[in-house]
């Protein structure tokens, strides 16, 4: 069973830095697109960035400077660390794969975690 676990989410204040990581098992995602999407309350979910397992990455514009995703093959782990934070980056952070591209769309991806919650105070 392919299963893709989130961890690292948790409260921390405006300025500060989380890392989140994302572990799938069931099969190697060695040579899968991995990425992170977000959704806060109220709003759809949104793309926030993603790495081909050549390395290429891809950011949204929020994301851009701040955020940076990184994946660990071996280890069948994916990353992203979240600097500066700010209040509007609160959302649920969700880990999820694809087969092929770079895609920034949700319906393009397949298999997703349940999600950890980032909370950025003021």
């Amino acid at each position: 069973q392919v299963q893709l676990v989130e961890s690292g989410g948790g409260l921390v204040q405006a300025g500060g830095s989380l890392r989140l990581s994302c572990a799938a098992s069931g099969r190697s995602f060695s040579t899968n697109p991995m990425g992170w999407f977000r959704q806060a309350p109220g709003k759809e979910r949104e793309f926030v960035a993603v790495i081909a397992w050549t390395g290429i990455t891809y950011y949204a514009n929020f994301a851009k400077g701040r955020f940076t995703i990184s994946r660990d093959n071996a280890k069948n782990t994916v990353y992203l660390q979240m600097n500066d934070l700010k209040p509007e980056d609160t959302a649920v952070y969700y880990c999820t794969s694809t087969k092929v591209g770079v895609p920034i769309k949700t319906d393009e991806y397949d298999y997703w975690g349940q999600g950890t919650q980032v909370t950025v105070s003021s």
